[in-house]
């Protein structure tokens, strides 16, 4: 199947400050080098922000990890899961059309689907709030019909209950998920031949948890918190995600002493106005310099190796602090120390040059 990007675009993709802060964990999970390992976690972020991956949200991604733009296009090209165009502003129902669901009626959903949101798939209803798809197996069989709705599966569908639930959603509710005829998982449709013990009003975890939250279509905006932390319905047992042993809480990092002082703009390296010689050096070649670092450099007055070789420690300091976006990024990596190196092999280059006849 043919995945291209929508030939409508936003201007601009920004994550929300708590997305941002949820990112740049992500990254801190991989070893230097290998930040692009984030990108697939990263992309989901801001689908699930913006309920779509825009181009501009693409670059932003590429650019957070210094990567390529086409390799960050070939991930999202590459997964299905991975939206290209707008969906529903409220819900994208995805209906299972696998063996399963299509014996017991898939292809009925799929039909209520075409005449209340849309006769093709990807588009969203007049409105605007809902869309659909058709996709592979969801794991749900013997539930079956099914369809996931935002972050949660909604099965033992009919035509019936499928339309009150998209009349719900496109009145801004939030149907409650799980099984749709009453029975508590996936127990036999006759009654439960063990664990008969559990109540007519209990609920289970997937379902409870969902409750819990009460945003199943909702856009994640990182305000959500980790899942351990989330509301637990009145008479819930403590929450079982919780970690049956505690960890020792983590260190905390040494926080500065109270007389030390950020640095100065007396501590600033030299910067310069524009490259010498009109011919700036590729600083793409020191490791963790991608092509929106190398911007933000020259723009700040960075052009050489040499200016950062001779960068010393309260200057590298003043750099950690002020020149990048990552802070901190200047001295973990050694820029100081690569920019010798380069400045070396380049000085050698250039007085080989010179003795050639």
């Amino acid at each position: 199947m043919l995945r291209r990007l929508h030939p409508e675009q936003p201007e601009s993709f920004a994550f929300t400050d708590a997305n941002m802060a949820w990112a740049q964990e992500q990254i801190k999970k991989y070893p230097d080098g290998r930040q692009a390992s984030a990108v697939i976690p990263l992309l989901w972020r801001a689908q699930e922000q913006e309920g779509w991956l825009s181009k501009p949200a693409l670059e932003s991604v590429a650019d957070m990890l210094d990567m390529a733009y086409i390799r960050v296009l070939e991930v999202a090209t590459f997964y299905f899961m991975f939206q290209l165009k707008p969906v529903g502003s409220v819900a994208h129902i995805q209906i299972c059309g696998t063996t399963s669901c299509m014996l017991l009626g898939s292809e009925d959903l799929i039909a209520v689907c075409k005449k209340e949101i849309n006769e093709q798939p990807y588009l969203p209803s007049e409105d605007g709030k809902l869309s659909w798809e058709e996709v592979e197996c969801l794991g749900a069989c013997t539930n079956a019909p099914m369809a996931q709705i935002g972050k949660d599966y909604y099965e033992d569908l009919t035509e019936d209950n499928l339309r009150d639930l998209l009349a719900g959603f496109a009145r801004g509710e939030v149907p409650k998920p799980g099984p749709q005829n009453g029975r508590f998982a996936a127990e036999p449709l006759g009654g439960p031949t063990s664990l008969k013990t559990l109540s007519g009003e209990a609920e289970n975890g997937s379902v409870a948890l969902a409750t819990a939250f009460g945003d199943t279509v909702k856009r994640i905006d990182g305000s959500e918190g980790p899942i351990w932390t989330a509301p637990v319905p009145v008479g819930q047992q403590k929450n079982t995600l919780e970690p049956a042993v505690k960890k020792p809480a983590p260190k905390k990092a040494k926080s500065p002493a109270k007389d030390e002082k950020p640095p100065s703009d007396e501590e600033k390296p030299d910067l310069l106005s524009a490259p010498r010689g009109g011919q700036p050096d590729d600083l793409k070649k020191i490791k963790g310099v991608g092509p929106k670092l190398e911007k933000e450099l020259n723009v700040a007055g960075v052009f050489h190796f040499d200016q950062i070789a001779g960068w010393s420690v309260a200057e590298v300091t003043w750099a950690d602090q002020h020149l990048v976006s990552f802070k901190g990024r200047v001295s973990r990596d050694n820029w100081v120390g690569q920019a010798k190196e380069l400045q070396s092999k380049t000085e050698k280059q250039t007085h080989t040059e010179e003795k050639k006849p």
